[in-house]
């Protein structure tokens, strides 16, 4: 017996939006809660302007995984240049359509695979914790281009055991009571410094964790 065909990230997540697998309306797209309860979201806005602030010229961004742009259209105008990054070519042209202004751009891009545009800060907010290792790996190797690093991740709310592998796809690895932490094998990522920005907690076995990386 043939052994069965791993089907890619991009056909993973055309999946997941044609069958509104996160929720929301039928023939429109839908990136999940996160990016739309305001208990999650509106703490996240808020945090991340600040940190745009903070700087005395705005910088560039980079969103890998933008997903319905529901957060990200409130970080452009506090930004240089925003560059929204997602594998799902239609969401991506549905986003152009729908947010325009001059310094944003968007790019139809496997964030595991493809060359990934330089800017000064990169956003990963709750995309890797869909992602198997190998494809963590493979993101984690372009993270050295950006000053900044800034990535939220679903985790459960007590000790575990981190980066249990899992197949790319809808689920999380929440049901093997493990989470992403960068910083763990197999990833080993190298920072100066991280600092958790934001903590939310989504219910009494989970949180929602935002960390800030320095990583030169």
């Amino acid at each position: 017996m043939s052994k069965k065909k791993r089907w890619s990230t991009k056909a993973v997540m055309h999946q997941i939006y044609e069958n509104n697998m996160w929720g929301g309306k039928e023939n429109d797209f839908y990136s999940g809660d996160g990016s739309h309860d305001n208990k999650i979201v509106e703490p996240y806005i808020n945090v991340m302007i600040q940190f745009f602030q903070s700087f005395r010229k705005p910088i560039s961004v980079c969103d890998l995984g933008c997903g319905d742009f529901n957060v990200g259209e409130k970080l452009v105008a506090h930004t240089s240049s925003y560059i929204a990054v997602d594998v799902v070519d239609s969401l991506i042209e549905r986003n152009k359509e729908k947010f325009k202004w001059d310094n944003l751009a968007f790019k139809c891009l496997d964030i595991c695979m493809n060359e990934l545009p330089i800017a000064d800060c990169a956003i990963v907010r709750q995309v890797m914790q869909h992602l198997s290792n190998n494809e963590i790996l493979e993101l984690v190797k372009q993270f050295k281009k950006y000053k900044y690093l800034i990535v939220t991740e679903h985790i459960p709310n007590a000790e575990f055991k981190p980066n249990i592998d899992i197949v790319t796809g809808q689920g999380i690895r929440l049901k093997k009571k493990s989470g992403v932490l960068l910083t763990e094998e197999p990833f080993n990522l190298k920072t100066v410094s991280e600092a958790r920005v934001l903590e939310i907690e989504h219910d009494d076995k989970s949180l929602i964790v935002t960390t800030l990386y320095v990583m030169f």
